[in-house]
């Protein structure tokens, strides 16, 4: 599969109220509810709230039409004819039940989708699905000057859809060849606003984390059936989370709102069809062994179990690819049971002296700073023998803003000098001491 070529399959809108696939009475509260608290009245303005077709909106507002919830207004356009659309208004009882079922669940707006109907959809846009090639991985980092053998070592670990363990010493990009796995993924998915589970609805939509996909013009088919996708769902980039030492174990619990009532989706539920990065593991107030532990039902068997404020826990699929990011070895931080269920390990070394010089000449082209032979010869035999010439990815642009910044100060056009570089090299690296107190 091509993912730049093949769309996602999408999820066909309902065609009968029975497809919509809630409880009668639900859908017709969450219909009450969206009236009391948006005001609205004309079926085409209704049904889009409800992010439903029109004639199955038309089925709910006759139900509880039927049940004395809903008043039609008939009134006279400006020409004397019957306006086009007939609005409707709540009924004292359609009042007093809207507030009734808001003091349950705030939740109004966008019908939930049942879970059942999107683990059906997860499979169609699975983040197994997709094989990335080598030369979509090249393009994504072709900002990166990274080792020979790299791409060759991620690739298969990210089409795999499995686990990956980066680590290696700081400073030498971890974070950004994540972030150029999540760029190498072109393709698109629909992300729900929200699911249904046992007569809760857990909001999912996040526009934190997802981002609407552009409607772009690459094919006129794909683009039609994309047009009559069940909108309940919104049409987004694969979603990339992000988290580093704020991570904590109760963020991968579903989040209650007791004062709304209300559910919100957990961070790796959101990541769902994308990737999960946990950066600087080993920085978080949990040990490292004990979230991973968290992770090992869902990594081995690709579904996680949530729970309602009622104690009743229920399964989710699991669908995300999951980076682990450290800067220590795996060794300190796991045991070897939980590096047995993290499938992909790949160590992301500092630079050779070679690529830090490529390194350091492409940010000096970009910092417009011209680079001096006698600095970088400064640099290579009096500077790094010191640290036994430990190479980072970070160092050379470090060193180039330190620079700048000393000229930017005493108003000299950039230059690199010898001295200039001592100066830079001195705020890099921290002397030990001791500070007499």
């Amino acid at each position: 599969m091509n993912m730049q070529t093949n769309a996602v399959m999408a999820p066909p809108p309902p065609k009968t109220i029975e497809e919509v696939g809630l409880s009668p009475v639900m859908m017709r509260d969450i219909l009450l509810k969206t009236l009391f608290r948006k005001n609205l009245n004309k079926v085409t303005h209704i049904a889009r709230a409800l992010s439903l077709p029109v004639p199955i909106t038309q089925e709910i507002i006759d139900m509880a039409r039927g049940q004395g919830l809903l008043e039609a207004m008939g009134t006279l356009g400006a020409a004397g004819e019957i306006s086009s659309e007939m609005p409707y208004q709540l009924t004292d009882a359609g009042k007093a039940r809207a507030l009734d079922a808001l003091s349950q669940s705030e939740y109004f707006g966008a019908m939930p989708i049942p879970l059942a109907m999107y683990n059906e959809q997860i499979k169609r846009q699975s983040i197994r699905n997709v094989q990335i090639t080598r030369d979509q991985l090249l393009s994504a980092m072709g900002h990166l000057i990274l080792p020979d053998d790299l791409i060759g070592n991620l690739g298969p670990a990210v089409s795999s859809g499995r686990s990956i363990l980066m680590y290696g010493p700081p400073g030498n990009g971890k974070s950004s060849i994540s972030n150029g796995i999540r760029d190498a993924m072109g393709d698109k998915i629909y992300v729900p606003r929200a699911i249904e589970y046992s007569g809760q609805v857990i909001t999912v939509y996040d526009p934190i984390v997802h981002s609407k996909a552009t409607e772009d013009a690459e094919d006129t088919t794909s683009l039609r059936r994309r047009s009559q996708f069940d909108r309940r769902y919104v049409y987004c980039q694969r979603p990339t989370v992000i988290t580093g030492g704020e991570l904590s174990l109760d963020m991968l619990d579903l989040v209650y709102n007791p004062t709304a009532r209300t559910y919100q989706a957990p961070l790796q539920l959101k990541s769902t069809g994308g990737i999960f990065i946990v950066d600087d593991l080993g920085r978080q107030a949990e040990p490292p062994q004990k979230l991973v532990n968290r992770w090992i039902v869902p990594l081995e068997e690709g579904k996680d179990i949530l729970a309602l404020q009622s104690g009743e826990k229920f399964e989710v699929p699991f669908d995300t690819l999951v980076i682990f990011s450290t800067n220590f070895h795996p060794n300190e931080i796991f045991d070897q049971a939980a590096l047995r269920r993290i499938f992909f390990k790949i160590k992301i070394d500092g630079p050779n002296q070679e690529n830090f010089l490529k390194i350091f000449a492409l940010v000096a082209r970009k910092k417009k700073m011209q680079l001096d032979e006698n600095s970088l010869i400064h640099l290579l035999k009096n500077k790094y023998p010191t640290i036994k010439n430990t190479f980072a990815n970070y160092q050379p642009v470090f060193l180039i803003d330190q620079m700048i910044a000393v000229c930017d100060f005493e108003g000299w056009p950039y230059q690199m000098t010898p001295e200039l570089v001592d100066r830079a090299w001195a705020n890099m690296f921290v002397r030990d001491e001791t500070i007499v107190k």
